[in-house]
């Protein structure tokens, strides 16, 4: 992948964490809560990574063989499944999908961890 690829792949992962993270964070009010979540159930009602990812897909019209090849040359070292049969386009659609999904879990899950993490704090014996 050239270095303006890589550039440009690492700037939609950025981008999609943040959209993620926030929407989270609103969710499931704050960070602790939408970590936890996040760690047990990725496609739960309070989470749904997985529509997440499609519709982040469909938004940066990723969809495609070109766009699915993209986000599979930034990955190369990543395990994926084969999906089932199909065409071509929609294995390697299906496959770039799998890829960013789990690369999208990572990164917001250490984003909400670092968050969690700065939270202020609050003197018990204040109270």
């Amino acid at each position: 992948m050239d270095i303006h690829e890589r550039q440009q792949f690492e700037l939609l992962l950025e981008v999609a964490v943040a959209r993620f993270v926030e929407r989270l964070e609103q969710r499931n009010d704050g960070p602790e809560t939408a970590l936890m979540r996040l760690r047990a159930h990725p496609d739960g009602d309070s989470i749904k990574l997985g529509l997440f990812v499609h519709a982040l897909f469909e938004d940066f019209l990723l969809k495609t063989a070109d766009g699915a090849a993209f986000v599979l040359r930034a990955a190369p070292h990543q395990q994926v499944l084969a999906p089932a049969e199909g065409t071509v386009e929609s294995m390697l659609i299906a496959m770039a999908i799998s890829v960013f999904r789990e690369l999208l879990r990572l990164k917001t899950d250490e984003e909400l961890e670092r968050r969690a993490g700065y939270q202020p704090y609050s003197d018990p014996r204040a109270e």
